[in-house]
């Protein structure tokens, strides 16, 4: 079951999931936020934006950080840590971000989770918790997605997830250094037929 409360306004939402706990990052998760990072490069490299020189350095989570707590002011972005429910370990990060609201109520989401964790289910369960609460605390509309075409693990936990492919955008960001055609994706609340995240297959 996926629930989610509010620690405190500084600290923003706190949710739960299947095994995991999503929370927004804080300083002293610095040294295992880089360490998984770092011995994630190769596994993450080819999904992402090419990362900065500095990317891993404590000045650059610090910025990260200054930009996160920004962001949640304004409420156009939740990032989340995903962590062990039961042990705490740090598992990788999900973010709902370009949250636009009035015609739109939607919001774009983006994941990645650590090689040591991969193939465990915990980027499946991070979104349906991230879900819930986008539907359900953000009262938003519809939730969008895009991967690129050889990331077939992430389509995996989209689909699972309930999004549905809804085309093709060519050159549609820039992935470590090159532009990118990406597999879009989206759902809407009405999509899961008013079941709860919680009680479809993970």
């Amino acid at each position: 079951m996926a629930l989610f409360d509010w620690r405190s306004e500084n600290e923003g939402p706190v949710l739960y999931g299947a095994g995991v706990m999503l929370r927004p990052p804080r300083p002293a998760d610095y040294p295992a936020w880089s360490e998984l990072r770092e011995i994630s490069r190769d596994y993450l490299q080819p999904f992402e934006p090419a990362w900065a020189e500095d990317d891993l350095t404590r000045a650059a989570y610090k910025r990260r950080l200054a930009i996160y707590a920004r962001e949640m002011e304004l409420g156009t972005a939740y990032p989340f840590f995903i962590l062990n429910q039961q042990t705490g370990t740090l598992l990788g990060a999900i973010t709902l971000s370009n949250i636009r609201r009035g015609v739109a109520e939607t919001a774009t989401l983006g994941y990645w989770v650590g090689r040591p964790y991969a193939g465990e289910g915990r980027a499946t369960s991070a979104v349906a918790a991230i879900l819930e609460f986008a539907f359900g605390g953000l009262a938003l509309h519809r939730v969008e997605a895009a991967c690129v075409p050889h990331n077939h693990a992430s389509r995996r936990v989209l689909e699972k997830s309930g999004f549905r492919h809804e085309g093709t955008a060519k050159a549609y960001l820039k992935i470590n250094g090159v532009w990118a055609d990406h597999h879009l994706f989206g759902v809407l609340e009405s999509d899961l037929g008013g079941r709860r995240l919680s009680e479809r297959e993970l």
